[in-house]
């Protein structure tokens, strides 16, 4: 099984870039973002270092690829934390030099529209990690949830296995960033439910490979950084989706030409993450909440009954726009066990 190279990993008290590639919303909405940094020196033990494009909203996609490049380049740099996601991240990819990012392999930690840059990477040979941005998960309201600091503590200082664990709990009604009163409670939580799975009872170990389902339609009809159908043979596949909240019908027909592309039969295992039910502009309550993942699980389900009818799922999965969240090894190993109901992710 071929691997990506995994980076060196961090240390206490050494320096970590905190870029914004894709959108520059800490200089917005610091609240958040000034939270993270904090938690990001005194909980982790990491000095956190700003680039110019970090606070710049409306950054060109030629300024945030220097200070990729700035990061990367830069030997005291161990770790590259995304600020928070956005939705032009793959306008800035033509402009990333390959052989430099290549040579200065280190961790990048992100999700959402970051996925761009973790199938780079990927393409690269180079190890990423989906999920631990600093606005979201490091500047939670009130505390960071444990399951989600314990994953991204792991995944930034160690190395080797570790395997994920349900969450009790999980949340997706926010707060508004601009409040301060905001940041003296926690957010509201409900009781989760355990992973559901789908042709279990066979054991799929792989290297990883998918993200924000969203992005990656985009990167797919852009044909960007995406190889031939057949290099995925034998991988393992993880989706979420985003606080858009697409339609069921939407996830299927993005999954339905995975398929017609050839590419969806080449995964024999595939993590759905946990699907965000609220947002701003769409605040289901409770019941439509439950509906709307009960309907993604259905179209998902479609989709691989029609294209990859032997794919074992694992479905509500905490990855991605979940509170708490599990950070997923991006081209790294994966194994899937339907027998013994485990996840066992290699940081």
């Amino acid at each position: 099984m071929t691997v990506s190279r995994y980076p060196s990993k961090p240390g206490p008290g050494d320096r970590v870039a905190v870029l914004s590639p894709s959108s520059g919303l800490p200089g917005v909405l610091p609240l958040p973002y000034e939270l993270g940094l904090r938690r990001l020196r005194e909980d982790f033990g990491l000095e956190p270092v700003e680039y110019p494009a970090t606070r710049k909203m409306g950054s060109t996609p030629q300024e945030r690829a220097a200070d990729l490049h700035a990061a990367f380049a830069d030997p005291s740099i161990k770790a590259v934390i995304a600020s928070i996601g956005g939705d032009d991240q793959i306008t800035v990819l033509p402009h990333l030099d390959r052989d430099l990012l290549r040579a200065n392999p280190k961790p990048f930690f992100g999700y959402s529209d970051n996925t761009n840059l973790l199938v780079f990477l990927e393409s690269l040979g180079i190890v990423g990690y989906h999920g631990g941005s600093v606005m979201v998960e490091l500047g939670r309201p009130g505390a960071m949830h444990p399951l989600t600091s314990e994953s991204l503590r792991a995944a930034l200082f160690t190395r080797g296995d570790h395997e994920l664990t349900p969450a009790k709990d999980t949340g997706s009604v926010n707060s508004p960033w601009e409040d301060p009163r905001t940041f003296d409670r926690e957010p509201a939580m409900l009781p989760a439910d355990g992973w559901t799975w789908h042709n279990a009872g066979r054991v799929v170990e792989g290297v990883s490979w998918g993200g924000s389902l969203e992005i990656l339609s985009w990167l797919l009809m852009a044909d960007r950084a995406i190889r031939p159908a057949a290099k995925y043979e034998g991988r393992v596949l993880f989706l979420e989706t985003c606080e858009e909240l697409i339609s069921a019908d939407e996830v299927y027909r993005i999954l339905r030409s995975m398929g017609e592309r050839g590419l969806l039969r080449r995964f024999p295992a595939l993590l759905m993450g946990r699907a965000k039910n609220w947002s701003f502009e769409q605040p289901l309550d409770a019941a439509d909440g439950v509906q709307y993942r009960r309907q993604q699980r259905e179209a998902v389900l479609r989709a691989l009954a029609e294209y990859a009818p032997a794919t074992m799922a694992v479905f509500d999965v905490d990855l991605g726009h979940t509170d708490p969240q599990l950070v997923i090894p991006y081209g790294g190993r994966i194994q899937v066990d339907g027998v013994a109901r485990r996840v066992v992710v290699t940081y």
